[in-house]
């Protein structure tokens, strides 16, 4: 049986003919950037986290970048973030001019652990950068508590988390403002590259919209900040407009198949997922952990099961961000996760069927390699 990682094409199947009508429709009204899809997608993902702004881009990497320069942050600055994440975590704060300082993160939720924060502040510490990994929120409640002692700034990397909540908050409403991704990947994605920041910041988000294009202000060809050319064209927010018609269905059958992995994988030795209290995880990964995972990717690989490994070497051991670590053994479960972790196919286009046999598969290996 086939089992694929990522079936992008099956949500145009889904979708075809609304998809291509609004594409058509956009393409057919000469406006391109900034049209009428680019407004309502702000307002409806807005309204989907319940947050006050909504500013489109043109991927999730310029919306954390965008928010730090929007908040300040440049040289001399810290900023405290994980090192098992995706780069642009780290390379935007790397951008601006200032200092990532990594924490290890807690090994059950691959979030960044909050008791670790602490003793990485310092004087020139500005913010905090939870990551929000594979759908699932950081611990916010721990987490704003050190910010607001320490007077700390807080900006949500929620590229993996639309749609996700803790408490029953959605996440952008934690810090100064969030930054989303729609690559084709994530739960959301477009038909290509495109982002969002989310804030109830009135001040953040009235920069954001400025630095998002050139810096401009109030009139054009008046610049108020430097910035960048970082919109999200008309295409993409019509795409992700018809999508977002599904999201919650699609949402709701990743986790029925999670549901469906846990359960046969119950009584496996592999290290399986965990909600923490309060959580509601969008599943945008799959993750087990085992010690013989390069063996275990081989084995489902040869029945026809997709693997992804995510992240396969952590942020400070990669060469143009070693300067910033403390070397190997400074953060013991980055380290280790990334050494153990494989993701197994979510996606919504896959059937129960599937996930069962690919689960199937991973506690057949199991039993194999008892003693291995």
């Amino acid at each position: 049986m086939r089992v694929p990682f990522y079936d992008i094409k099956a949500q145009y199947d889904e979708l075809q003919a609304p998809m291509d009508a609004a594409v058509h429709e956009v393409i057919s009204s000469g406006v391109y950037t900034m049209g009428k899809n680019h407004g309502l997608i702000e307002q409806e993902l807005a309204e989907l986290h319940g947050c006050k702004h909504g500013i489109a881009l043109n991927s999730g990497t310029d919306a954390l970048r965008i928010i730090m320069d929007a908040a300040g942050i440049g040289a001399g600055d810290e900023v405290i973030t994980v090192a098992f994440t995706f780069v642009a975590s780290v390379e935007t704060i790397v951008q601006t001019g200032a200092r990532p300082v990594f924490v290890d993160i807690d090994p059950a939720t691959y979030c960044i652990d909050p008791k670790k924060i602490e003793a990485a502040i310092t004087s020139k510490t500005k913010a905090i950068q939870p990551v929000h990994l594979f759908g699932q929120l950081a611990d916010m409640s721990a987490i704003n508590h050190i910010a607001d002692k320490h007077g700390l700034m807080v900006i949500e990397d929620a590229a993996q988390a639309i749609g996700s909540s803790y408490n029953g908050v959605a996440a952008g409403n934690y810090g100064i403002g969030a930054g989303f991704s729609f690559y084709v990947t994530k739960n959301l994605g477009a038909a290509g590259d495109a982002g969002l920041i989310l804030t109830n910041d009135d001040t953040i988000a009235e920069a954001c919209r400025s630095i998002r294009v050139h810096g401009m202000g109030r009139e054009r060809y008046y610049y108020d900040h430097v910035g960048y050319t970082s919109r999200m064209d008309e295409v993409q927010a019509a795409v992700l407009r018809v999508k977002m018609t599904k999201f919650h269905e699609w949402n709701q059958r990743r986790e029925r198949l999670a549901e469906v992995y846990l359960d046969i994988l119950s009584e496996s030795p592999v290290v399986l997922p965990i909600v923490s209290p309060g959580n509601n995880t969008t599943w945008h990964q799959f993750s087990i952990q085992s010690d013989r995972r390069d063996a275990l990717r081989d084995y489902l690989k040869e029945r026809g099961v997709d693997t992804m490994i995510y992240y396969p070497v952590p942020i400070h051991f990669h060469e143009p961000y070693q300067r910033f670590g403390s070397g190997e053994g400074s953060l013991p479960e980055s380290e280790r996760v990334s050494k153990q972790i494989v993701n197994l196919p979510i996606q919504p286009h896959l059937n129960v069927d599937q996930v069962a046999y690919a689960a199937k598969c991973v506690a057949e290996f199991c039993k194999q390699t008892v003693g291995k």
